[in-house]
């Protein structure tokens, strides 16, 4: 059993940074691969990035790529998404999820879910 909680989010102008955490319990959790997603309004929930459970593979949309990282720290059980270069269209609600899946992008491969943290970009 695996709970996530993420923190992190906030309102930034365009062009700004965000750090957000994904913390969770369970002494497993360092098995776990992980993955980022996010749902804007009126929007199907969308796959952002994943790491794979050593933390040597990453994995990322193309929109996000070059902006934003993901890393873990199994010792702290926490997975991080640092978001740089923010725009508008980043905002959404971000979702960190855990499973046994090598990184996948589809959201249904997800068994545990966090209950989301928000990030709004203004212009």
């Amino acid at each position: 059993q695996v709970q996530l909680v993420e923190s992190g989010g906030g309102l930034v102008q365009a062009g700004g940074s965000l750090r957000l955490s994904c913390a969770a319990s369970g002494r497993t959790f360092s098995r776990y691969d992980v993955g980022w997603f996010r749902q804007a309004p009126g929007k199907e929930r969308a796959f952002v990035a994943a790491i794979t459970w050593r933390g040597n593979s990453q994995y990322y949309r193309d929109s996000v790529k070059g902006r934003f990282t993901i890393s873990r720290d199994n010792a702290l059980n926490t997975v991080y998404l640092q978001m740089n270069s923010l725009k508008p269209e980043d905002t959404a609600v971000y979702y960190c999820a855990a499973s046994f899946n090598g990184g996948s992008r589809d959201y249904t491969e997800y068994g545990y879910w966090g209950q989301g943290t928000q990030v709004t970009v203004s212009s």
